[in-house]
């Protein structure tokens, strides 16, 4: 068989604009493609639900890469392990209610495991700005990563989303966005996010499964974004509320949209 590059490159650019043309209305957009985002995603596209997850970076995953100081295992605890199996991911069990999961592993298959329940992840996509119409956040504003990092002024696309959920980590982004720039107050006692606190793992992985769910209308918050929205602690590489947070989040929109 001939090798021909033009085809190549055909077969690329088709099927990417395929997806383009797929997810540019879902029902879920998730911004961040971290441990609760994936999460998620998993959950939503094994539902059925169109998503589509926007990362700012080549690599999906977030910080589960990188473990502990580079020491690639992550630990969850036993309240976390029904997500790890839901995933089919191999584990250690350390004792005492204490798991160990290879860091790769993880990563890697959460993000295959959106995929191939039907979502879809686009990589090196940043998220710029929400779309705000008469007060609803109606999607979001995207722009390839490369632009943003060269500081080019070239005008974004927009995505159409029913829901969105901040999965951006300790900036918690979306929130940011949602107050800064559009002016409006969360659902949080001040009405603004209240910062991340000092780490404290116990606290912080209660505080982020207790406090995932809708920040402003239609807009929920998962994993990181949780404590640096709500003034949680933050809890290093235990990775076990992040899961449920994510896990979480799924419900509280599968949950929603049966209501309507």
């Amino acid at each position: 068989m001939r090798v021909r590059e033009k085809e190549i490159t055909r077969i690329i650019v088709d099927g990417f604009w395929k997806d383009l043309k797929e997810f540019m209305s879902s029902e879920v957009g998730i911004v961040g493609a971290g441990p609760s985002g994936l999460t998620a995603a998993f959950y939503l596209a094994r539902e059925g639900i169109r998503v589509v997850v926007f990362e700012r970076k080549l690599s999906a995953g977030g910080g589960i890469w990188g473990g502990g100081m580079m020491f690639n295992r992550v630990v969850v605890q036993e309240d976390a392990m029904r997500v790890v199996k839901d995933l089919g991911i191999n584990f250690k069990n350390e004792g005492e209610g204490y798991y160990s999961l290879d860091a790769v592993e993880l990563a890697g298959t959460l993000s295959a495991q959106v995929v191939k329940n039907g979502g879809k992840v686009f990589n090196l996509f940043s998220v710029e700005d929400v779309v705000m119409v008469e007060g609803k956040v109606r999607g979001v504003v995207v722009n390839w990563s490369a632009v943003e990092i060269a500081g080019l002024h070239v005008d974004p696309l927009i995505f159409e989303t029913e829901y969105l959920v901040d999965a951006t980590g300790h900036s918690a982004e979306i929130a940011t966005l949602i107050v800064k720039k559009a002016g409006k107050k969360l659902f949080t006692s001040t009405g603004d996010l209240k910062g991340e606190g000092s780490l404290w793992a116990e606290r912080g992985e209660e505080f982020i499964v207790e406090h995932t769910g809708e920040i402003y209308p239609g807009v929920y918050a998962t994993g990181m974004a949780v404590n640096a929205i709500f003034g949680g602690p933050r809890m290093g590489p235990i990775f076990g509320g992040m899961l449920l947070s994510g896990k979480k989040v799924a419900e509280l929109i599968i949950e929603r949209r049966k209501e309507k």
